[in-house]
């Protein structure tokens, strides 16, 4: 069994919402699954993890500043993350918010850190990781749910 750790910073509850749908999908593949805010998680919890999941809304174009913050803290589990698996989802009031450019620069820093990064082969939603613009719809709850089940699963295989 996969630990699955869902990482999330929200404002307006929508990346919130996605968080819980990514760890409902983590769960369904049958990982142990935690989901904890950047002001809540601690880093040996994320060095335990066999996978995490970062979402966050947009800041100007990029990640917020909470979780930057907890990247920046990261340093301090330099090199216990390598080889885990990684993936990343965001949120934006609008269609053209940012939410490709935050998740990439989620996954730049998890590639930082040597890990091995999940995308989305089907280009459903994002090829990079989950989005949202506006209230989270279905669709994108959806979206959530099998990048938790498809990450947990490789993670899973690895461990």
């Amino acid at each position: 069994m996969s630990r699955v750790l869902v990482i999330y910073d929200s404002k307006t509850g929508h990346t919130k919402r996605m968080a819980e749908a990514v760890a409902e999908g983590a769960k369904e593949a049958g990982a142990e699954t935690a989901t904890r805010t950047v002001d809540e998680v601690q880093l040996d919890e994320m060095a335990r993890a066999d996978a995490l999941i970062l979402g966050s809304p947009t800041h100007f174009g990029g990640m917020s500043e909470g979780m930057k913050r907890l990247i920046t803290k990261s340093l301090g589990i330099w090199g216990q993350l390598d080889g885990k698996v990684g993936a990343a989802f965001a949120s934006s009031l609008y269609p053209a918010g940012g939410n490709e450019t935050t998740v990439l620069s989620l996954i730049h820093a998890l590639m930082i850190h040597g890990m091995i990064i999940m995308g989305n082969s089907t280009g459903s939603d994002s090829y990079y990781g989950g989005i949202s613009f506006g209230s989270v719809s279905e669709n994108s709850l959806s979206n959530s749910r099998a990048l938790g089940k498809r990450v947990a699963e490789f993670a899973s295989r690895l461990s």
